[in-house]
């Protein structure tokens, strides 16, 4: 039996909340902007990489940060990255801080696909003891790497990552666990 139909919420310009769509048919050639967040876990200076799962509509295969994902109509940022990392990777997640709160971009893949994403960008700590259990229906695999090295290149163009990845890593700081927190007033305002 399947579960309710997971739904995004979608923005205008300003970062409005104008409507919702579902999931599985919001991503196509004209993607409307909507709401998602990007979250970097770190075991010190290990970085949580992951590979998205193969049959994935958008990007499927490509390395890129620890989770990406939408937060629910209603749904809080913070518990919207912690229930997203839960369901992907099965951990728990320690301090969560964010870090670019206006991060945006917009993608297409080779055969037209488009991401047009509001894309808040958060920092985490992991809990204590929490094997790493990815979902396969998500992701195809998950490893711990040093961050100055996949930095550096993610960087250099070395490294092959999904674009908002690699434009992310660009926008944050050498140490993004040690960056202050960002001013949440500054989100779009469908998150505040």
């Amino acid at each position: 039996m399947n579960g309710p139909v997971e739904e995004v919420v979608l923005l205008d310009e300003d970062g409005r909340a104008v409507g919702t769509s579902p999931k599985g048919s919001v991503h196509h050639a004209a993607t409307p902007l909507h709401l998602a967040f990007s979250c970097y876990v770190f075991d010190g200076d290990r970085l949580l990489v992951t590979r998205r799962a193969l049959h994935k509509p958008t990007w499927p295969g490509a390395w890129t940060n620890s989770v990406c994902g939408h937060p629910a109509p209603g749904e809080a940022l913070d518990d919207a990255v912690r229930r997203r990392v839960r369901q992907e990777l099965g951990i728990g997640l320690g301090e969560l801080r964010l870090v670019l709160p206006t991060f945006r971009y917009r993608a297409v893949m080779p055969d037209g696909t488009v991401e047009n994403e509001m894309c808040p960008v958060l920092v985490a700590s992991t809990t204590s003891g929490d094997a790493v259990r990815p979902d396969p229906e998500e992701v195809a695999d998950a490893v711990w790497e040093p961050w100055p090295a996949f930095r550096s290149d993610v960087l250099d163009g070395s490294r092959e990552v999904s674009p908002w990845c690699r434009e992310q890593v660009a926008a944050l700081p050498a140490e993004p666990w040690t960056a202050a927190a960002a001013d949440r007033s500054t989100l779009p305002e469908a998150l505040r």
